[in-house]
């Protein structure tokens, strides 16, 4: 079982910030990974993600708390005796090695019969499509093909845990698409716990079976893809996970009927959420994904506003329209994805129209979601 579980887990360091208090990068840590998943930490720069993988590792010292591998507690466990492999952003080949060799030397260092190296090497190699390469020196392959060696030497350990370390970001837009398939694929192939660190919600998207949303040094939300997207627990989740960022317009709730409006630019967006009823007359955040924008005469609805046009983006098949409105909680400029046979250009006067079942609402104050 390569099950991994964190329980209050501290992470601070020696040096002191200008309180003269010891710095803290995850103060209390609290996760189970369960065996064979693939599992994303995701987060901006500076959020703990990275050092979270480095105390699975052993490369980072756990301050306080438990971390357990299986069923063994490991704080105080070496690296090398932790049945973990470690894929960098950085390849770390060695330049003087060829392929084969860059794959083998792990092995050979833990002093395995050389069949059996050789046997667990051309196996990855195979699986990694590396076969052509294997007499080759670092320096004359790819970005890719670099990090499929990088892949296969962890590969030939058979570790019970792959942690990998933003591996793709020094590889292009085409290459990063590719490798996310390869890595995906290799994970149900190998059938082993996978613990993936980025800063790329898209990578986080694709390739979880669930992600890890972490700022701070803490956790705000652990779902799957679809659950983070569809119901975010609060708007750094909802701003984090998707691309374009949800929209976060200021709005009032009021009263209607036996339900409820969420007031805004002249709109009244019609809801029946319950949770809306110790909110009427107060202030809240409205959230919309881009996508659930629509020129009018191309949706039905009978909710919508006016806008006028800042910039009009041709992304191909759609047009990314930039626009004003009045309550912008985050003061940044709103976004809507509209299909390019719409033909909306820069300085445009159009109607937008809601999707109202696909509306988020957010406590002004806490930021935390109050409905979906």
């Amino acid at each position: 079982m390569a099950n991994i579980t964190f329980k209050h887990v501290v992470k601070a360091y020696d040096s002191r910030d200008k309180k003269g208090e010891k710095i803290v990068v995850v103060p209390d840590l609290n996760l189970e990974i369960y065996d064979k998943e693939f599992v994303v930490l995701v987060g901006p720069s500076g959020c703990g993600k990275s050092t979270t993988l480095r105390m699975i590792a052993g490369l980072e010292d756990v301050s306080g708390g438990e971390l357990y591998i299986g069923d063994r507690l490991v704080n105080d466990v070496e690296p090398k005796d932790r049945d973990i492999a470690m894929v960098f952003q950085s390849y770390a080949l060695y330049p003087h090695m060829t392929v084969y060799k860059n794959m083998a030397f792990g092995l050979e260092l833990r002093k395995t019969p050389k069949e059996e190296i050789e046997k667990r090497v051309l196996e990855a190699a195979r699986i990694l499509e590396l076969e052509p390469y294997l007499k080759r020196k670092p320096k004359e392959l790819s970005g890719g093909q670099r990090q499929r060696v990088a892949l296969g030497r962890a590969m030939v350990r058979n570790p019970a845990v792959f942690l990998l370390d933003e591996p793709l970001s020094n590889l292009d837009a085409k290459l990063r698409t590719e490798m996310r398939s390869q890595i995906a694929a290799l994970h149900k192939r190998l059938q082993t716990t996978f613990v993936y660190v980025t800063h790329d919600q898209t990578e986080a998207m694709t390739m979880g079976d669930r992600i890890v949303v972490m700022k701070d040094g803490n956790i705000h939300q652990v779902d799957t893809p679809q659950n983070l997207y569809n119901q975010p627990c609060n708007m750094f989740v909802a701003s984090f996970i998707g691309s374009p960022q949800m929209n976060f317009i200021d709005a009032k709730v009021e009263k209607d009927g036996d339900a409820y409006a969420l007031c805004f630019e002249g709109c009244r967006v019609p809801s029946n959420k319950a949770e809306l009823a110790d909110y009427v007359g107060k202030e809240v955040v409205v959230g919309i994904r881009p996508e659930d924008l629509h020129a009018e005469g191309s949706f039905n609805s009978s909710c919508g506003f006016p806008i006028h046009v800042e910039m009009a983006e041709m992304m191909g098949s759609e047009i990314y329209v930039y626009f004003n409105v009045n309550g912008n909680p985050d003061g940044k400029k709103k976004i809507a994805r509209i299909p390019s046979r719409e033909n909306i250009h820069s300085d445009d006067d159009v109607r937008l129209l809601i999707d109202v079942n696909r509306v988020h609402v957010f406590d002004k104050e806490t930021q935390a979601a109050i409905c979906h």
